[in-house]
């Protein structure tokens, strides 16, 4: 059985930055509201909210309850940090169909974007590495999302039938087929964990392009550099006539489209 880990390709990825570099304008007075305004609001939105939401984890199996907290928690950020956000191509996805989304991944601030702008309850696969954080591990444990443990083989194989069964009940399913953040914008090589199980559910794939959000927040750093961010979905990519031999194939596939409609906007930066 194939693990949710498994590289598909080793090639050099392709350059993946539309937006340019940050302006100037993010200087001393963007880092001072990012410090002292934008993460102090954004840690009292998970304080308060996660603190909230422990009683009705204990009564809510079908995670909608939490969902709708995430969701609050979400949109409490989006409109916290200042930085408008236009959606193209969701007008052509059947949001009630049982799908995978497959997502570009550059910054922690993805997913408070997919929370606001997927208008559907969902499961969302994470790295095991987040149940340490204090009440955002302990929500997405008791939310149902899809636990991934890339240096646990045993613990994958759980990963996948957990991804399986919730599919199975009609939950679309978010994975970030790179399998963690971008450390420079590009997007990287997929794995192959999210088009197994594409094909072995037999569900259409989704790919999912998030713009600007690399410029807003890169990894190793809390400043916040408020500006303009896309949501872009693709075509939904049929699974009924392949078999997991066609894996990387679906892979390729979807990593292409991702990458036409990344680079297909053109600059997000405003004077």
């Amino acid at each position: 059985m194939a693990q949710l880990s498994t590289p598909v390709e080793e090639r050099v990825v392709e350059k993946a930055n539309p937006t340019g570099p940050a302006k100037s304008k993010h200087g001393w007075l963007s880092r001072l509201r990012s410090y002292f305004v934008f993460n102090p609001l954004i840690w009292l939105y998970t304080f308060v909210l996660g603190i909230v939401s422990i009683p009705a984890g204990f009564f809510d199996r079908g995670g909608r309850l939490l969902h709708g907290f995430a969701r609050v928690w979400s949109v409490l950020i989006m409109k916290t940090i200042c930085s408008p956000v236009s959606v193209e191509g969701l007008e052509s996805i059947n949001t009630h169909k049982t799908c995978v989304y497959a997502v570009n991944h550059a910054s922690a601030l993805d997913i408070p974007m997919l929370y606001v702008y997927l208008p559907f309850q969902f499961r969302i696969a994470f790295k095991k590495e987040l149940l340490s954080y204090p009440i955002v591990g302990w929500h997405l444990k008791r939310s149902g999302q899809i636990c991934i443990d890339q240096q646990n083989s045993a613990a994958s194989i759980g990963s996948i039938r957990a991804a399986l069964k919730s599919l199975k009940s009609g939950l679309p399913l978010v994975i970030f087929p790179e399998g963690g953040r971008t450390p420079d914008g590009e997007i990287k090589p997929f794995m192959a964990g999210a088009f197994f199980l594409a094909i072995k559910a037999q569900v259409d794939i989704v790919p999912v392009a998030l713009i600007g959000t690399f410029d807003l927040l890169p990894m190793n750093t809390y400043h916040i550099k408020s500006q303009p961010l896309k949501v872009k979905f693709g075509a939904p990519i049929s699974t009924a006539s392949l078999s997991l031999r066609d894996t990387e194939a679906l892979s390729e596939k979807v990593r292409n489209s991702m990458l036409q409609l990344f680079h297909s906007t053109s600059s997000l930066h405003t004077d």
